[in-house]
């Protein structure tokens, strides 16, 4: 077994012993406008105002309909939730008009949403709709450089990258348990690598680039 597999496995081991590694699925809808609501905000943020907005409304023809300002007063702990509230009427109308009001299931029509980029995209098809897609998020992107899973610059280099090492059934599931890896220890500024059980195979904590 190369080392560059080795280093995989070793972290689907431990990122399974630790956040299970579990697919999750919810409605394809609400899995979208909570992606849109995302960007720029809190965890914690964002589901307080997806769930302030899904308490009163819950299909795109309801939200479509909306005055924006009424979705701003029900998202409002979400930032810039001004634009947030005209793009997920936008976005609500478009659904209705052009794809009967359901949540497209394909990637490129998932893009064609205004707003919509790669890593909410993969989030409607792997949370949504069950379809394997890797969401890359700051999180991904960082932890998975670091370690030295891969050498990219943006986050679509590290989604290309990582669907080439990473088995299909895991592609879900490492979005979510990287991302509470990243809150929790792999942390943006002054990760905890002294706590970590990957600091010994980590290109960060080793400073050793045979991954690459």
């Amino acid at each position: 077994m190369d080392e560059h597999k080795k280093l995989v496995n070793q972290l689907l081991a431990f990122l399974k012993k630790r956040y299970g590694l579990q697919n999750r699925k919810t409605e394809p809808f609400r899995v979208l406008i909570s992606t849109i609501l995302s960007q720029r905000t809190k965890d914690e943020i964002t589901k307080l105002s997806t769930e302030r907005l899904f308490s009163k409304y819950e299909t795109p023809e309801a939200i479509g309909s909306l005055r924006e300002q009424e979705i701003e007063s029900l998202i409002k702990p979400a930032g810039f939730y001004r634009v947030k509230a005209q793009r997920v009427k936008e976005v609500s109308k478009i659904i209705v008009k052009k794809f009967n009001s359901k949540v497209p299931d394909t990637l490129d029509a998932l893009l064609s949403l205004p707003g919509v980029g790669r890593k909410t995209a993969n989030c409607v098809l792997a949370y949504g709709f069950g379809i394997p897609a890797l969401p890359v998020d700051t999180h991904v992107h960082r932890i998975s450089n670091r370690l030295g899973l891969v050498k990219t610059t943006n986050p679509f280099e590290t989604e290309k990258s990582l669907l080439r090492i990473i088995p299909k059934e895991y592609w879900g599931p490492l979005n979510t348990s990287l991302v509470e890896f990243g809150k929790e220890i792999c942390k943006p500024i002054r990760p905890r690598c002294e706590e970590c059980e990957l600091n010994k195979i980590c290109r960060y904590k080793t400073a050793d680039n045979r991954f690459v």
